[in-house]
């Protein structure tokens, strides 16, 4: 049996453990090792599966059962696998949490999701205690290589459904109204990932034994989805960093061996503006797979590098199984092409009437799943908000909020967000979400935030704020600071702007096109005031 084949995550792996014992399965850099502090090297599957094994009968032995959800604050640590695996095959989910999110965002979460235990690394333990006691919830947490805590509280979901079926894990996208929405993820959509990565066609198809290097989180679909799956499906290596580290990244390239990896736009153009070295090719390196590359430089990097980038498209909500890949000739270097349908995928590109437009029309991308289940490989749903899962699935299509548009051919281009959310460095920010924790600060009478263009991240926070203070750069830098301390670093605004008043409908509400028109004139304002400088990665 194929790995993919298995009815859970945990049982595809048992099946790859079987298979290629021997090889190498999780890789860790002396950089990195140096970093979290954990041993360098690769783990066999054989040392793998011991390992998960001696952590599930801790987790059995705590009370985790079928139907308890564990929340996992580990960094990019390769203990969030063996976690994960350890806890799908007692049929209990996994809350992947960023660990750059703060008090107000983790109190949310644990009220929302309801996990009966937390496993962290041990200067966030505190941290999600306290979150736990603002949400009212008896959550227990542990540090990370500590004993599993007894569990008190009852399971949240069903898991007395067939393995495919049942909930694996729970990841958190922002949303466009308001907080971050839970999306179920079942076994099947992480066992379609791996499927489809193995059985990919084209130039970037996965070989036996590939070795894979990521810097991506492992809290977000493409790692824990198409990175681990894929390389459990082919019996590969995966080489998880702690981050994208510029300066290193072709030495953490060839000393991991790698053959593929996987990237977002910031990092071509963060290594195309390195000074050019004869060590330039010098690397195992047979593709890239991702997002996000500056079209003006696709080009110029695969010829300095010598592999091609293959742009795809995705999100968490429809999972790997409807990407969409530029992974064939003829390709489109440089234009924001990210491929054509396959078969097994049913798209629509309609206009905000919902009716279907032309080719070379931009709108909004519907999308489903071919055959008689639609939603196949997609998020189960939307947790305890079953109104947002219904309007996402109008119609039965998959309603994107991305525009893109499609040319006769059939090829397709990425051309903007409807959705009102922020792309930083590959991380979604929901406009709303910010001007909601900001709106809490004594000096903040009103706020708008909306995206303005950056070289490097794609996208920067913007914030227009009307204040009944003086406004000054002083008090621009203290409302940040102080919005630090509440959310994710990354979501803090970057530019701040004090106005008289917002663009605002009849009925109040933020005119967001022209609230990002306002941002836009703004921006080189002399009145704006800088604050990217002090959005700054919080250390644990």
């Amino acid at each position: 049996m194929r790995p993919m084949q298995a009815e859970t995550v945990d049982a595809a792996f048992a099946a790859a453990a079987t298979r290629w014992p021997r090889r190498p399965f999780l890789n860790v850099l002396e950089e990195t090792a140096g970093i979290y502090g954990v041993p360098a090297g690769a783990l066999t599957y054989a040392e793998v599966r011991a390992q998960v094994e001696t952590l599930q009968d801790a987790y059995r032995r705590a009370g985790v059962k079928q139907g308890h959800r564990v929340m996992l604050l580990l960094e990019n640590r390769p203990a969030f696998f063996l976690h994960w695996l350890a806890l799908n095959g007692l049929s209990a989910g996994v809350v992947p949490v960023n660990p750059d999110l703060r008090a107000a965002e983790l109190t949310y979460m644990i009220a929302h999701a309801e996990p009966a235990l937390a496993v962290a690394i041990p200067p966030r333990v505190g941290d999600l205690r306290d979150a736990a006691t603002e949400a009212g919830r008896d959550m227990q947490v542990a540090a990370l290589d500590d004993a599993v805590p007894a569990v008190t509280t009852p399971p949240v979901f069903d898991a007395d459904c067939p393995g495919r079926e049942r909930e694996a894990a729970m990841l958190y996208t922002s949303g466009t109204t308001g907080q971050p929405k839970g999306c179920v993820l079942a076994n099947d959509y992480f066992l379609m990932s791996g499927h489809w990565y193995e059985t990919m066609p084209g130039f970037c198809a996965l070989k036996d034994g590939d070795r894979m290097i990521t810097p991506l989180p492992i809290f977000h679909m493409n790692a824990m989805a198409c990175s681990f799956m894929g390389m459990m499906a082919v019996g590969g290596c995966l080489t998880a960093l702690d981050r994208f580290h510029p300066r290193s990244w072709w030495d953490n390239v060839r000393d991991s061996g790698a053959t593929c990896l996987h990237y977002l736009g910031v990092m071509p153009s963060m290594l195309m503006g390195a000074e050019a070295s004869p060590r330039d090719r010098d690397h195992n390196v047979r593709f890239g797979f991702g997002a996000g590359v500056d079209p003006k430089q696709h080009a110029a990097f695969e010829e300095r590098f010598g592999f091609p980038l293959a742009e795809s498209w995705a999100m968490t909500e429809t999972g790997a199984a409807s990407a969409i890949t530029a992974n064939s000739a003829p390709r489109r270097i440089g234009e924001s092409c990210f491929g054509r349908p396959p078969p097994e995928v049913e798209i629509r590109i309609v206009d905000d009437a919902g009716n279907d437009v032309g080719p070379d029309m931009p709108g909004e991308l519907l999308i489903r799943r071919a055959g008689s289940d639609p939603r196949k490989g997609f998020f189960v749903e939307y947790y305890k908000n079953p109104q947002a899962t219904a309007e996402a699935w109008a119609g039965g299509w998959f309603h994107t909020g991305d525009i893109v548009r499609q040319d006769a051919s059939g090829d397709m281009f990425f051309v903007d967000r409807k959705k009102n959310v922020i792309r930083r460095s590959g991380e979604n920010i929901a406009a709303v979400e910010v001007e909601s924790v900001l709106l809490r600060h004594p000096a903040v009478n009103a706020i708008g935030v909306a995206a303005v263009p950056d070289a490097l991240r794609g996208d920067e926070v913007f914030a227009c704020i009307v204040t009944a203070d003086t406004p000054s750069e002083q008090l621009a830098r203290d409302i940040t600071t102080w919005a630090l301390e509440r959310m994710a670093y990354y979501k803090v605004p970057g530019h701040v702007a004090f106005v008289q008043a917002l663009p605002l409908t009849a009925t109040q509400k933020i005119q967001r096109a022209a609230l990002k028109t306002l941002a836009l004139e703004l921006l080189d304002d002399p009145a704006t005031i800088d604050t990217t400088r002090l959005k700054k990665r919080q250390v644990a």
